[in-house]
């Protein structure tokens, strides 16, 4: 089983790889289906219009419950945060590999939410209040609590890496023993391999990476907020 970079274009030392391709054709999805579902506003929604607007309340009342009203300038991000790592984990229900098993999708995306959290905290707090932050409880966890923020995009994206990359694995490890055993069984009718996997890729490859998703879009939020402080706007 193939866990780096999957090059799929090549020219010379510059290459494409699979899960940027995918990203594309991510954001290319949601593009067309923001387009088509806001194409022909009414005011009783029907259709895409009522998906769509089931999506963005859900969206804001998660942010609402989670960061707080007065965090609500950070939904369009956390929404959008959330919508593609769910696609892109969905797409292994086609046969592709998710996004979040490609370890530079997950690091890429966990220093984009280090980036906010300490550039809002310095934002809303100043300089001083920061560092005063960054002190708590006791001047001496100074040295500690720096080695812990640092190290915080790394254990987000090793964690959404982890346990997504785990059940692809398991996936390809029954398939391929299923497909072993019918060929021992049954020659070249695969009979073992109908049926017998749904609940894993249920499992794995729908329920798995929406929960992940979840966690590490909830996860990013939560830490956002803390760095801010819950001061009510």
């Amino acid at each position: 089983m193939e866990l780096g970079p999957r090059k799929i274009i090549e020219i010379g030392q510059f290459y494409i790889t699979e899960t940027v391709v995918l990203l594309w054709i991510i954001s290319a999805i949601l593009i067309l289906f923001a387009f088509l579902s806001t194409r022909n506003m009414q005011k009783i929604p029907k259709g895409l219009q009522a998906v769509a607007e089931w999506i963005v309340d859900f969206i804001y009342r998660f942010v609402a419950q989670t960061m707080g009203s007065y965090n609500m300038r950070f939904a369009p991000y956390m929404g959008t945060l959330l919508l593609v790592l769910v696609v892109g984990n969905l797409l292994a229900i086609f046969g592709f590999r998710p996004i979040s098993a490609n370890v530079n999708t997950t690091f890429a995306l966990a220093s984009i939410t280090f980036f906010l959290i300490h550039y809002n905290a310095v934002k809303e707090r100043g300089a001083f209040g920061y560092l005063k932050h960054l002190s708590e409880p006791s001047v001496l966890m100074l040295p500690i609590n720096i080695i812990s923020e640092l190290a915080f995009p790394l254990s987000i994206a090793f964690r959404l890496f982890g346990n997504i990359t785990g059940g692809v694995i398991i996936m390809s490890l029954l398939y391929g023993g299923l497909a072993s055993l019918s060929a021992k069984l049954t020659g070249a009718v695969p009979v073992f391999m109908i049926g017998i996997p749904l609940p894993f890729n249920f499992f794995f490859d729908i329920f798995e990476g929406i929960l992940q998703a979840y966690i590490f879009t909830t996860l990013s939020m939560v830490f956002v907020s803390n760095g801010i402080g819950h001061q009510e706007k």
